[in-house]
């Protein structure tokens, strides 16, 4: 062996080692950059509630309520909507309006509120209750007993001579119990009468 060899073997081993140290260099980097990717493509842990429907940080408020529908729907029953919900909302969860609803009786665009119940009429038919019986009709005719002179004297041939006559029967002899009680009133007789019995009662 010559006096050289020595030092070649040395600057080999020199080289191996700086050799195996850039190796080592580049699987760590490559690792480290490998890392960072997944990290760059995972999202964001605060970011999660932002999407989910029923977290606060949503653009849902937080909470729900209840209404009840009924009438001209498609599906009437209970249904949760959420907090901000309008009249239109709850329409849209029955199923939409029929046909036959008066939407000119309901404000569309008004909040509605917890517990309330929703009706949304036919169209003529404001204010009544599906399965209701319908409100009996205001009876136009004059009390005989309750009616002052004015209204006494709307009644056919009555004037207000004879709007006091009937006043004074009734204060001297009370009620009238018929509507023939009106022939012992001075001035009416049976065609008088006739005339006046469609529009008066007791």
């Amino acid at each position: 062996m010559t006096a050289s060899e020595p030092a070649s073997d040395g600057r080999s081993r020199r080289r191996l080692s700086i050799g195996a140290a850039i190796v080592l260099a580049l699987v760590v980097l490559s690792v480290a950059v490998g890392m960072g990717i997944l990290r760059g493509q995972a999202p964001p842990a605060q970011s999660l509630p932002m999407d989910d429907d029923k977290g606060g940080a949503s653009a849902v408020p937080d909470g729900e309520l209840y209404v009840h529908v009924l009438g001209e729907v498609h599906e009437p029953g209970l249904y949760v909507l959420h907090l901000d919900a309008r009249l239109i909302d709850a329409l849209a969860a029955a199923g939409g309006t029929t046909d036959a609803a008066d939407l000119q009786a309901v404000n569309l665009a008004r909040v509605v509120t917890d517990g309330e119940q929703i009706i949304v009429p036919p169209v003529g038919g404001a204010g009544v209750r599906p399965g209701a019986p319908p409100l009996p009709q205001a009876d136009a005719r004059i009390d005989l007993n309750t009616a002052d002179q004015a209204a006494l004297e709307t009644l056919p041939r009555i004037g207000p001579a004879l709007a006091e006559r009937i006043i004074a029967w009734r204060e001297e002899n009370g009620r009238f119990t018929s509507v023939d009680d009106l022939l012992a009133v001075p001035g009416i007789g049976e065609k008088m009468l006739a005339g006046l019995r469609d529009g008066v009662r007791v």
